[in-house]
């Protein structure tokens, strides 16, 4: 547990921060860095476009590279290692007159893995580290990249109440309504890559850009799954245990359809589902997915619920691997 009572807190509000830099932040993971004093915010960060620069050189760079007697939130442990591209952020702590530091994780980088904190306390700064579950999200990409060697992988799909993919023949394009499709634009534009299957793109000709007034830009690169050839515009995947040579990548996005979705889980590759309930029962042919209903989620092991908003009409749930 925290040894203060608002280490938590601020760990959590540092884990919010670092989101803003995802996926902006790659090949380096997006960190976040609070400096606190006498519970007042005198400076905050988080990792830059390209990486660099780090959140904490960010924060202390607000303050002129100095900060007397204050206490750093940080989301993962502060490098170790010097960079052509900048110092170790362990040393501008350090040298910055901060007195305590909180982490939130630490790095499994084995040129920092320990030795950020062992620099830090041997510079006579008091370290906490704990295993904030905020933190560890907010660095989800990152540590399963440098865990697993693969990128953190959701699975985002539009679904009826019986599992359907589609309203069915007749009844129009979507299963949800548009305020559940901003959302996921939303979501894309925390995403390295996007996979489909070539059934999707056969059938939907999809775009998978992001279509949000100032975030067009951040529309992530396209992936195709599938043994034949690809059109121009989009990387080839033909496995889903390829994934691990997608370069750098940390957040991938499968978004269809059932054939690309099966592939995914039954590799055990997915670990998080983004799941938009439609309010409709389909009931007919074509692609389902019954393993996914509500009903068939609240039986399973695998998976837990951590997660349901109201986007409209529809509902977003969001499972975690178990």
């Amino acid at each position: 547990m925290p040894s203060e009572p608002d280490d938590e807190r601020w760990l959590n509000a540092a884990a919010a921060l670092a989101a803003r830099g995802i996926p902006q932040s790659r090949p380096n993971p997006s960190v976040g860095a609070i400096l606190v004093q006498d519970g007042r915010v005198l400076a905050r960060g988080w990792t830059q476009p390209g990486g660099r620069p780090h959140a904490e050189a960010i924060a202390l760079g607000a303050l002129g590279g100095r900060a007397e007697g204050a206490t750093l939130y940080v989301t993962l442990e502060p490098c170790a290692h010097r960079s052509a591209r900048g110092p170790a952020c362990a040393d501008l702590v350090a040298q910055a007159g901060v007195a305590r530091v909180v982490v939130g994780c630490g790095d499994p980088d084995p040129r920092t893995a320990g030795q950020g904190i062992e620099r830090l306390r041997a510079a006579g700064l008091a370290v906490d580290l704990f295993d904030s579950p905020a933190c560890r999200a907010s660095l989800a990409g990152y540590l399963t990249r440098a865990r697993e060697g693969r990128p953190h992988v959701t699975l985002k799909l539009a679904l009826s109440e019986d599992g359907h993919l589609t309203p069915g023949p007749g009844k129009g394009q979507w299963l949800t309504g548009p305020i559940a499709r901003a959302h996921v634009h939303a979501m894309r534009a925390r995403m390295d890559a996007i996979v489909v299957g070539r059934g999707t793109f056969n059938a939907d000709a999809p775009r998978l850009d992001v279509r949000l007034a100032g975030l067009e830009d951040r529309s992530p690169e396209r992936w195709l799954l599938t043994k034949g050839a690809v059109p121009d515009g989009w990387q080839h995947l033909t496995a889903p245990q390829a994934i691990a040579a997608m370069p750098d990548a940390q957040y991938l996005m499968v978004e269809g359809g059932a054939g690309a979705a099966r592939a995914f889980l039954a590799a055990g590759l997915v670990d998080r589902l983004l799941l938009y309930r439609a309010p409709m029962t389909v009931g007919a042919d074509g692609p389902a997915l019954p393993e996914l209903t509500a009903e068939a989620l609240a039986g399973s092991s695998a998976w837990r619920l951590c997660d349901t908003r109201s986007l409209g009409k529809d509902m977003l749930a969001v499972y975690e691997r178990a």
